[in-house]
Parts: structure tokens; C-alpha cells; sequence
């Protein structure tokens, strides 16, 4: 399903939050949109992949890694396990690395940028947590919309229109 974060705006803005600018596009899915679960974590991805390792059910994995520039939260490992469990989408506050390899698969991710570095593994963090960044309340179950444009991010799912 395409769609336009501008349309849904338009359509819908006393029910929208927007996300502040800033992304960068990473996978070949330009537009993704579902379910939001969160995770809040610290220069740790281990519960990054903990939770993609579960049945995504075309939800969109939002983790704020709160913009640390110290190291990558998503990989191509990653990447390939959201896929590979039907997430529709990621959104990290936060950076992620193999982002050549990453450009070729069909996920989405949005983050802040790139950097080599891989992240520690201490099992920190937490799941299912309301998550305020980019003058955003992300929560579990509200819904993220994402395209080239932006981030718009509703309680419940937007009717899209068949284009």
C-alpha cells in the first residue's frame, strides 16, 4: 500500500503527531507504516535483536537509543531478522552501520545516520515503554506512517486511500 505522509496530514491533522526533520532513509521501502512497539536503550542493541527476533506482525520498532553517536543499534544482521520476522519498519533514535548492504534489502529504517562502530552487549533496556523524542510520544500500539516526506504517528490506524 503507498501512501503520502503529506495526504495523511492533510487528511487527518487534528490527529497526527509529527516527527521534527532529521531522518536519513535506509532499505529500499520508502514507505512503511504499522503498529508501534517500543525500546529504549543505551549504546546496548541486545534487546534490539531480542525483540525482533519476535513475530513482527508487520508492526514498526521504534528505539530510542537516545541519539547516541557512539555506536550503531541496527546492522545488517538486524535488518535481515526484522525481515525475516515481517516487521514493516525500524525508527532508531540513533545510528546504525552497514548501511550499503542495508540499502539493498526490503525493509525500511529510519536513523539519524551512520557509524561503524557495533554497540555493546549487556542486555540492558526496556520494552513496551512510552518513548518522547523529536516532539514525539511514541507508543506501543499507535501507529507510525513513514515515507520520503517525514514521520506522522497516530493513536489509531488511518483509513489510506487505494493508489
Amino acid at each position: 500500500m503507498h501512501f503520502h505522509t503529506a495526504d495523511l496530514y492533510d487528511e487527518h491533522m487534528d490527529k497526527l503527531q509529527i516527527s521534527l526533520p532529521g531522518w536519513q532513509s535506509f532499505g529500499n521501502k520508502n514507505c512503511f507504516y504499522g503498529a508501534i512497539e517500543t525500546v529504549r536503550t543505551f549504546e546496548d542493541n541486545s534487546l534490539v535483536k531480542k525483540v525482533l527476533k519476535d513475530p513482527g506482525k508487520q508492526r514498526v520498532l521504534v528505539i530510542d537509543g537516545y541519539a547516541s553517536q557512539k555506536c550503531a543499534l541496527i546492522g545488517d544482521r538486524l535488518a535481515e531478522l526484522a525481515i525475516e520476522n515481517n516487521w514493516a519498519g525500524i525508527v532508531v533514535n540513533g545510528f546504525i552501520r552497514d548501511s550499503a548492504q542495508i540499502n539493498e534489502m526490503p525493509i525500511g529504517i529510519k536513523a539519524l545516520g551512520t557509524i561503524p562502530r557495533k554497540s555493546k552487549k549487556q542486555n540492558r533496556g526496556e520494552r513496551g515503554v512510552e518513548l518522547y523524542f523529536k516532539e514525539v510520544l511514541w507508543k506501543a500500539d499507535h501507529w507510525l506512517y513513514s515515507d520520503q516526506d517525514g514521520i506522522v504517528v497516530a493513536t489509531e490506524p488511518l483509513e489510506l486511500s487505494q493508489s
